[in-house]
């Protein structure tokens, strides 16, 4: 099917996105990469007058490393996560984790911000975004404000963005120690039937400090509290490792 009719708009600068979100109020919505959005118009599933494309607001876009913090501007492709040098000497979980999503024509256009703020269970970057204790950056009528990747999501396709607010920035730290990001699927390119990210830092023998989530095993990603306090403090041994995951489970 083809979409409805609808107003195109492509304003150049995050206060032009919200005084037209302000203006059009539910009959807007704004599009990132638009491979969320763009099947449901399709399908008449929902009725948008008013096209808000973010292409144009160039300080969505961008990677910046400021010390040991990292900040990923809204309108990043899936595909500059993956070709920076840079964000992969800091962050490498991000790179082996953008690999998973999809395939190149997707990551080409799909966006971080799309796929965090949509609110989709099954989503790759939200559950990492928790497993990297990140920073979301809002913007709305009211003015800036941050909330964290772990309390953003309330149920599948609800979150704590308000309608009028459009999603800016990812920040995180520098994440130390290990990494691994693994994601299951019926074939390449699929969502996720389950996926986990894992950060692990060992020194002494001891793990110092672990983080843990879980995508597409809820409606929201699963951060895995219960399972990190076992595994911080232990030498990861195999029974300790195996009630970690039972923990997650």
């Amino acid at each position: 099917m083809i979409p409805g009719a609808f107003e195109y708009h492509r304003p150049e600068s995050v206060d032009a996105v919200v005084s037209l979100l302000v203006e059009k109020g539910d009959d807007a919505r704004v599009i990132a990469g638009g491979h969320s959005l763009i099947p449901v118009m399709k399908q008449r599933i929902t009725d948008i007058s008013h096209l808000v494309d973010l292409a144009g607001v160039a300080s969505l876009k961008g990677i910046s490393i400021d010390g040991g913090r990292i900040t990923i501007g809204a309108m990043t492709t899936q595909n500059e996560l993956i070709t920076s040098d840079e964000l992969a000497a800091k962050a490498p979980i991000i790179r082996e984790a953008s690999l998973q999503i999809a395939d190149p024509q997707v990551r080409n256009l799909g966006t971080i911000g799309g796929n965090v703020a949509n609110g989709d269970p099954a989503n790759d970057m939200p559950g990492l975004m928790q497993t990297l204790d990140a920073t979301y950056h809002l913007a709305g009528p009211d003015g800036e404000r941050a909330v964290a990747a772990r309390d953003f999501y309330e149920a599948a396709y609800f979150t704590a963005r308000e309608d009028e607010e459009i999603l800016t920035a990812v920040s995180f730290d520098v994440p130390t120690g290990g990494y691994a990001y693994e994601k299951q699927k019926r074939k390449i390119g699929d969502y996720a039937t389950a996926a986990a990210g894992v950060l692990l830092t060992v020194e002494g023998g001891s793990c110092t400090s672990a983080s843990v989530a879980l995508t597409n095993l809820s409606d929201t990603p699963v951060y895995c509290e219960d399972a990190v306090g076992i595994l911080v403090g232990s030498s990861l041994d195999d029974d300790t490792v195996a009630a970690a995951v039972k923990a997650a489970v």
